[in-house]
């Protein structure tokens, strides 16, 4: 008798942890299904967290740690630079980021929203922004100063 009262009581604990487990997935599942999605953004005081790899494509040298120190003090996260296949024009192509992001680095040079290449943020890179500067660097602002 003893036996069949300990198997009952271990029986109704399984039950409720397993009630418990069944009641955290489908909150999850629904939490999941009805939560509408967002686009992230980024305010003001958040731009500064911004980061971004400079990419010389232009051939000239030191022209990437010239923007980057630019952009630096300006409060850009300038996280990696290096050399990129050659370009006439300086773009900025969003990459984990949000066109917003873009916008920031390009307005910082001087550059307009045609500059700017979004193709919607992409998961599989971890920069938010990958700046070309091109053949056309000298009418940047880094190098107008």
């Amino acid at each position: 008798m003893a036996d069949s009262r300990l198997g009952s009581a271990l029986l109704n604990a399984a039950l409720v942890v397993g009630a418990l487990v069944v009641a955290a997935l489908v909150y999850g599942l629904a939490t999941r299904v009805f939560t509408p999605r967002t686009t992230p953004t980024r305010s003001d005081e958040q731009m500064a967290r911004i980061q971004v790899e400079v990419l010389n494509a232009a051939g000239a040298d030191g022209l990437a740690g010239r923007t980057t120190g630019y952009l630096r003090r300006r409060g850009f996260d300038v996280v990696e630079i290096g050399n990129a296949a050659r370009r006439d024009t300086t773009t900025v192509l969003v990459r984990s980021g949000t066109a917003l992001d873009a916008r920031h680095v390009a307005q910082a040079l001087g550059l307009g929203d045609a500059r700017v290449v979004t193709g919607g943020p992409t998961t599989d890179y971890s920069l938010d922004v990958t700046l070309f500067v091109g053949a056309d660097y000298p009418a940047l602002a880094p190098f107008a100063e």
